[in-house]
């Protein structure tokens, strides 16, 4: 557990609680370490990330990260910022298929922007490559150009086995949805965009041919999933593209702050492959500290680690079902309050979602 900045360690306090019911009423145990991230292992270390910890990150079975960042951390340099942390650990992990779930719960419908009857029900899952792409191509800058003027510069650079093996990610995910995967891109006006579609075609057509393919521009796939966002199950996207267009899918659900994320990295022989997950909001230093946090999409952030990492589907759905009944109530924290619902604070929802456990399986 690395809970960070800002609101990471109130959410992460009610992991907690759910970790403990876990192990007092159906026996799963967790062998859990904690340790510092960002701006909290700035302060106390004087770096966003000790080896020590990344070294503990590369022996688990799944790291749970809180959130870092935060103004007071804005003049320190780059590489010492609190973000930092977050970058080294996908990179030495290597942690390349990003999942980002688009879930509208029912009692949320209605906090979305768009029509109810168009989010109601939905569940897209977005796996976006992580470690690619133009974020990491080289040559990158910004250079002095000789008639003085200045350019910058970012190279967007994929290899076919990079985008293997995040297609064989977004196919394995939808045999167990609904084995539908779009694969988004521009091959349209890019080379590398040529080369995804490409090569994505042939990990269908040699491995995953019971699945359905279909290709759609990354343009199209973001005017779509505003216009008829049911339309997908699983889209399987570069590394620009993937972080577009799940914050577009984001904000469907009413709030970027009921949305989990998972990286994962590649399976070893054993089966067994490096994760880390986080809720995709960020450390909202604006409301640390005063019991107005959102706790549910770091908590859903543990629900797909016991999905993904430890295989407890079970325990996975019947955490996802006491939140939508919890929701359902009518409890709301302040970033997804609506008219005659009920205001509750952080750890309020964290003991009606641990209520609704015991109801759910009394």
């Amino acid at each position: 557990m690395l809970p960070g900045d800002g609101i990471g360690p109130e959410a992460m306090r009610e992991v907690r609680r759910v970790i403990d019911w876990l192990d007092r009423r159906r026996s799963i145990s967790f062998d859990i370490d904690e340790g510092l991230v960002g701006g909290a292992s700035y302060e106390a270390h004087g770096t966003p990330l000790t080896d020590e910890t990344l070294e503990k990150a590369m022996r688990t079975d799944a790291v749970l990260f809180g959130a870092v960042g935060g103004p007071q951390w804005d003049n320190v340099d780059f590489e010492l910022r609190p973000e930092a942390a977050l970058l080294r650990l996908r990179k030495e992990m290597d942690l390349f298929a990003n999942l980002r779930p688009a879930i509208c719960f029912e009692a949320l419908a209605k906090a979305s922007s768009l029509k109810p009857e168009l989010v109601s029900g939905l569940d897209i899952l977005i796996v976006r490559e992580l470690t690619g792409g133009v974020y990491f191509g080289e040559p990158r800058g910004i250079e002095n150009m000789p008639n003085g003027d200045r350019r910058g510069v970012n190279t967007q650079v994929y290899t076919g086995e990079e985008i293997r093996r995040v297609a064989r990610v977004a196919f394995d995910l939808a045999r167990k949805r609904n084995n539908l995967v779009h694969s988004s891109e521009k091959a349209n006006v890019m080379e590398s965009g040529l080369l995804w579609r490409e090569e994505v075609t042939k990990v269908h057509d040699t491995e995953f041919p019971d699945v359905q393919l279909q290709h759609i521009l990354a343009d199209n796939c973001g005017m779509q999933l505003v216009r008829e966002p049911k339309q997908f199950d699983v889209i399987v996207t570069d590394n620009l593209f993937g972080d577009m267009l799940s914050d577009v899918a984001a904000m469907l659900t009413g709030s970027l702050g009921m949305l989990p994320s998972a990286a994962l990295g590649m399976r070893d022989a054993q089966g067994r492959a490096k994760a880390m997950y986080e809720p995709v909001h960020g450390s909202a230093p604006d409301i640390a500290g005063k019991g107005l946090a959102n706790p549910i999409a770091t908590i859903l952030s543990f629900g797909m680690a016991l999905r993904y990492s430890y295989d407890l589907p079970e325990e996975a759905d019947l955490l996802d079902k006491a939140i939508e009944n919890v929701l359902a109530g009518g409890l709301r924290t302040a970033d997804i309050m609506q008219p005659g619902m009920a205001k509750v604070s952080t750890e309020v929802m964290g003991d009606a979602i641990v209520r609704e456990l015991e109801k759910l399986t009394a």
